[in-house]
């Protein structure tokens, strides 16, 4: 059977740095094809002209898809479903499909959408990522321009014209697998830590929540993640359940940034004996130093098969994918992944125990 194809849906309100945060993911996607599917009925055009060709190979012209005739979540029959299907027929398909919602678009009736029988088999959602602008959220607007929301929200009669911000801010939080506190570089450090702080008590256990200036994140902590959010959709409840607004986003200050904010390192220690047991001390090292993301393959004591180690939060995924070949080492490998400031000397330690 053939493997599905992974998508992230990523959502988040007006001006949150959504298309800047894809942006740069196709900027650094090294070597992926990605293709897009941008939902921006209020603005028409301006997210899909800003990544057109940015991706060159990663990502055509012909990759990006927008879908104009209203908020993605009141169009799933009718816009979505058939652009899926359009873009599911071609001969080569993506590695990868990212979905911009439009900035008030409720994730849940989209994730829904992906057990619908025409996609089901092909498409799983890799993870639901939520941007949120953190000086706003920060200032209790939850938009940097709630009157720019407010206009959008008027364009489209399926939405709802009344819900407050918070309550629809709380849906998309409901439904995040990961959580990016955009814009940090406009707070202090600690009005930074207690939004990150605040969102992770908001949030499910497990949700990542991750700082980022000018949405910069390395495509391996973005991508990948493997969650199959429309598998999970009950912890995902919605707090209300009437249509809502808003389009695109993009963000409009111009520090510097980079992906110097994450580190990454490679722990080698000797074969295991016990993958069960190795699993369990993985995910309790993650737990520990707040690691974002743990790959890799080892060695088992007396199995001539590689084991495929991956980790994204606490949950550990271990499988033998292949004989091992000849002259192979037999040693464990990892890649470590997360935020600079990892006590990295304690993890190989706790790692290689």
């Amino acid at each position: 059977m053939a493997q599905k194809i992974p998508a992230s849906v990523i959502t988040g309100f007006l001006g949150s740095g959504k298309t800047t945060l894809i942006r740069d993911m196709l900027a650094n996607a090294n070597g992926k094809r990605i293709a897009l599917i941008i939902n921006e009925f209020g603005d028409l055009g301006v997210d899909g002209d800003i990544l057109k060709g940015c991706g060159d190979a990663t990502c055509s012209e012909d990759d990006i898809m927008e879908l104009s005739n209203g908020c993605i979540c009141c169009t799933v029959a009718e816009d979505f479903i058939p652009t899926m299907q359009k873009l599911l027929a071609r001969d080569i398909k993506p590695d990868h499909i990212v979905i911009e919602t439009s900035g008030l678009a409720l994730p849940q009736p989209l994730v829904r959408a992906f057990n619908w029988p025409e996609i089901s088999t092909q498409v799983t959602v890799d993870s639901v990522i939520t941007v949120v602008d953190g000086k706003a959220v920060t200032e209790g607007r939850f938009a940097h321009d709630v009157a720019a929301v407010d206009a959008q929200r008027s364009l489209d009669d399926n939405l709802d014209h009344e819900t407050p911000l918070s309550e629809l801010f709380e849906d998309q939080i409901a439904c995040a697998d990961m959580i990016v506190v955009n814009k940090t570089d406009l707070l202090s450090g600690a009005e930074a830590e207690a939004l990150v702080a605040r969102l992770r008590g908001d949030s499910r256990a497990g949700v990542h929540v991750i700082k980022a200036t000018m949405g910069a994140l390395p495509i391996d902590v973005l991508l990948g993640q493997g969650v199959g959010a429309e598998h999970d959709l009950d912890a995902r409840h919605e707090v209300h359940h009437h249509h809502h607004d808003d389009d695109g986003d993009e963000d409009d200050h111009h520090h510097e940034h980079g992906h110097d904010e994450f580190e990454s390192f490679v722990v080698t220690r000797p074969e295991i004996t016990d993958p069960a047991a190795f699993a369990i001390q993985l995910a309790d090292t993650i737990r520990r130093h707040d690691i974002l993301r743990l790959k890799g393959f080892a060695a088992v004591a007396g199995k001539p098969m590689r084991l495929t180690l991956q980790a994204v939060g606490p949950r550990v995924d271990c499988y033998f994918d292949r004989p091992l070949i000849a002259g192979e080492r037999r040693e464990t490998r990892l890649v470590v992944i997360g935020e600079a400031g990892l006590d990295r000397a304690a993890i190989e330690a706790a790692l290689a125990a």
